[in-house]
Order: C-alpha cells, then structure tokens, then sequence
C-alpha cells in the first residue's frame, strides 16, 4: 500500500512510501522505501519531544544548507553523507526523508556458504573481523567483496573526511562506529549514515553515549554520574576523535585497539566499563604490557591479525603509527591530545604514497607499506620484494637557491602515476582538487631493465644530476643517487633517488 506524508518544513511538499506492513527496523526508526527506491522515509517508534523535533529540523535545514552552499557540496552528499533532507510527521510519529543508499553498499553475495547475509547493508563490522576473511570460517564473507588492503586506506580517508566537515561545522557525530558507516571494499567507498542525531554543542545534547567498542574513555568512566552533573562527559568531538582512531584501525589491522588480555574484574559488565573506560590500555602500549592479547584467548579463525606480535601496529608506517600512538597512548585519557581528522586524512594519504604492490598473485592483501628495511617484504604473506625498489624523497623550493627537505616519500612501482600533488606542495591532496588536478603529470615505469619516470606534461623537468632538460614526452632514468627538479616555481619539488633491495 503506497502512503503519503507531508513535510513539516514546507508545507508544500510531500513524500510517498510503501507499507506493507514490515518495515525494515532499525535500532529506533522503521525504515520505509518510496515506490521510485529514490529515497526512504524513517519514522522514529518512539514520539519525539520538541528538543528532539528541533535538532532534526535544523539538520535538514541549516547544516544541510550549509553544506550546499559550502565547497564541494556534491562530493559530501553523494560520496560521504546521506544527509536526511526533510522531516515528516504522521500519527504523531516524525520521520526524516533521506536519499537512498547507492547499490554497491548491499551485498551481492554475502557468506560463501549460503545467502544469510546477501542484499544486507554493508557495515564496517563484516570487515573489521578477520574470522570472515578466513575461507575455512563457516560464515567466511565471498572473496569478490572483501577488496584490498589498499581499499581500507581509501575507505578511512573518506570517513576522515566527513568528520573532518562536521567538526568544521561545529557539530559532533556522537555515535561513530562501524554500525553507522557503509563501506564498499570493492570501489574503496564510504558512507557515513543516520545523521539525526548529529550533537550540536551548547544547543542539542547526546541522545545516546554511542556503541561500545567506540565509546571513549572518559564517557564510560562518568557514565554513572547524573546527567546534570558538571564532570559527567558526554559525546563531543573529542569522543569523535577517539571513535574515528579506533575505527581507522579496526579497518587497517582488524583488532580493537583496547580488547586486550588484562581482566579487571571477574563480573563482565564492570571488567566492560573498566577495560573500555577508566583503566583502558593499549594492546600494543609501547612500554606497558599490562594488557597484551594473550593468544590462547584468540578464537583460531583470529591468529593472524588478533595477534599484535605478528602483524603489529607499526606495518601501518611511520606516520600513521604516530597518530596511533597519539589516539591511544598520549590521548586515550587525555582527549586535548587526540589527532584531529584532518591530521589522520593527511597520514593516510602520505602512507598511500609510501604503498608497494606485492609480488605474490595469491596474497589476499596485495598491498603493504614500505618499512624502510634494506630487504622489504610483504608482513601478510612474507614474501620478499623482488628487483630494486626506487624510494623517492621529496625536497621544495622555499626561495631562490634554496630547497628543504619534507617528511613524505613516494614508493615507485610498474606504472605508478605522478601528480600535481607530488610536484609542487601549493598543490594540496584534498576533496577540493579539480577534475585538471588529478590528472596525472608523468608515470614511473620498469622499461628495458631499467626504472624511468616518464614526462608526460611538466615543461621544467630536470636531471639536475646530468644538468639536461627532460622534455615533455621524453624520460628520465631513475638511478642511485640522482636529483630531478619536477618544477622550479615557488613551492616546486626536487625529487632525491634512492635505489633500495640492490
């Protein structure tokens, strides 16, 4: 039966839905689809008092405007919200209207053993557990969805990227957690969903103190004093922070970072709220090793990637495991210190430089980080890397004559692209960059057994080394040692050679 609701922000429109009397539940809405499948309209089970009413109408009105009316509105809206765009009522229940979900974050498959899960939505949790990579696991998820190593880093910087916009905006999620991001491995997607309950400080409370295994620290550890209390913590974007560190590394390594070995107490909803809260430590703590995984604890679909001794936090590269150590180190109990999202895009997207394909054709992970060693391997599968491994350190120009050195290297491999970003450091590696700016400027290739960067559009490439233009079209041999300017203007890049795995 198709039904009809009014919108009680413009009295002039209104929305179709089909009941047919069983909705999809979610945890406090019923879920409704329009006969076109263009949008949904979710109706809260429980009424909503005026605070409630308020918070939901602002969201679809002034921060979705302001999204609109902001810089690369398409790319929030369509690649990392699905942001309700109106607000319904009908027999006292309100209900938001919201796009619907882009087909590729259901399912196709599901299990490799039977359909349970097929057509379902494709929450972070089916792939932050490596028990459902495992073929021999009874509930092991089809290869054809699982994607990449590669594919996480892409997935984690897109989640990055709208918190890094709401935070902006002055809002707070409150509620970040593999439940309320659909990811797709495949085309390396994120969508963050159920935004009706954004937190907007000073105005909008929490509804909720958010889901375990994200909640920070500092929440549980006051969550039994009253609400009214001054030193009680409730979500805010500092929490955000630590769900969005935790997140990031249940994509990466498959773990929670805090589900240790130490057992604070023998009832297990205090051991919770102590372990998760007041007495949180870190698996993989630098120099305390209270509460270290114990492998007899780990399920036998877990060793590999539950056990921190065999694929620990640092394959993730140095600047991601500095961040970690920030999330959950220097900041778990103290949120002043938690990186912010902008801080985990940008690491993300300089390990994405530092990445190498591995050699192996039946690695489930294909992609590793460079860990800077003389004799690189594959931590996944152990497999060395073959021939030599040109590793390229980035210098700019600061003013005439004089060059200084970044924190960021570029990994070369068969094919790799070079970009504007790499050339020249006004260029920023952002959701801002033009159609004309991700377009590559030259490639690295393996070419008669010998590594060569090829130019294809930059018009002041140098050999230094050699002293010679390299023109457009034309390439460069990569050898141990040599000096590239890629362009000589005001933020230019020089790129330094080294050959490793001679």
């Amino acid at each position: 039966m198709i039904n009809k609701v009014n919108s009680i922000i413009d009295s002039t429109k209104s929305y179709e839905y089909v009941d047919d009397g069983n909705p999809i539940k979610g945890g406090m809405k019923d879920v409704y689809f329009a006969p076109n499948r263009k949008y949904v309209v979710a109706f809260f089970r429980d009424t909503l008092d005026f605070n409630q009413k308020e918070r939901i109408k602002i969201i679809v009105t002034l921060y979705l405007d302001n999204i609109k009316k902001g810089n690369n509105a398409d790319y929030y809206l369509d690649d990392i919200f699905r942001w309700p765009y109106d607000a319904v009522e009908k027999n006292g229940k309100t209900g938001v209207v919201v796009p619907i979900y882009d087909s590729k974050f259901f399912f196709k498959k599901g299990y490799i053993a039977n359909e349970t899960i097929k057509g379902a939505e494709k929450k972070g949790k089916w792939f932050t557990t490596p028990s459902f990579r495992n073929k021999e696991y009874p509930l092991a998820i089809d290869k054809s969805e699982l994607g990449d190593w590669l594919s996480y880093f892409q997935i984690s910087i897109n989640v990055s990227r709208g918190i890094k916009k709401m935070h902006q905006m002055g809002l707070a999620h409150s509620d970040l957690s593999y439940n309320n991001v659909l990811i797709d491995p495949v085309t390396k997607s994120a969508n963050l969903i159920d935004l009706d309950g954004l937190v907007v400080p000073g105005k909008f409370a929490p509804e909720v103190i958010g889901t375990a295994d994200f909640i920070a620290p500092e929440v549980l550890k006051t969550k039994h004093l009253a609400i009214t209390d001054p030193n009680r913590v409730l979500p805010n974007q500092k929490t955000d922070l630590h769900a969005l560190a935790v997140l990031i590394y249940m994509y990466l390594l498959r773990r929670h970072p805090l589900r240790g070995g130490k057992v604070w107490d023998l009832e297990s909803e205090k051991d919770e709220v102590l372990s998760m809260g007041e007495k949180a430590i870190f698996v993989e703590h630098p120099t305390d090793s209270t509460n270290r995984v114990k492998i007899d604890h780990l399920k036998k679909w877990n060793l590999t990637w539950g056990d921190p001794t065999k694929i620990p936090y640092s394959v993730t590269g140095p600047y991601l495991q500095e961040l970690f150590k920030r999330a959950f180190v220097d900041g778990l109990h103290n949120p002043m210190l938690r990186p912010i999202a902008n801080e985990w895009e940008t690491a993300l997207l300089k390990t994405v430089d530092l990445i190498q394909p591995c050699s192996n054709v039946n690695c489930d992970e294909k992609w590793y980080v460079f860990d800077n060693s003389s004799k690189p391997k594959c931590p996944f599968c152990g497999t060395p890397h073959r021939g030599t491994l040109p590793v390229i350190d980035l210098y700019y120009k600061q003013s005439e004559g004089v060059w200084k050195p970044e924190n960021h290297r570029l990994m070369v491999y068969h094919n790799q692209y070079l970009f504007k970003w790499h050339v020249s450091k006004k260029v920023i590696r952002n959701e801002s960059l033009t159609a004309l700016d991700k377009k590559p400027v030259g490639y690295f290739t393996f070419y008669q057994n010998k590594w060569v960067l090829v130019n294809q559009s930059l018009p002041n490439m140098k050999d230094i080394t050699e002293d010679k233009m390299v023109p457009i079209n034309t390439m460069v041999e990569l050898t141990d040692g040599k000096k590239i300017m890629l362009s000589d203007e005001d933020g230019g890049r020089i790129i330094y050679i080294t050959l490793a795995n001679k």
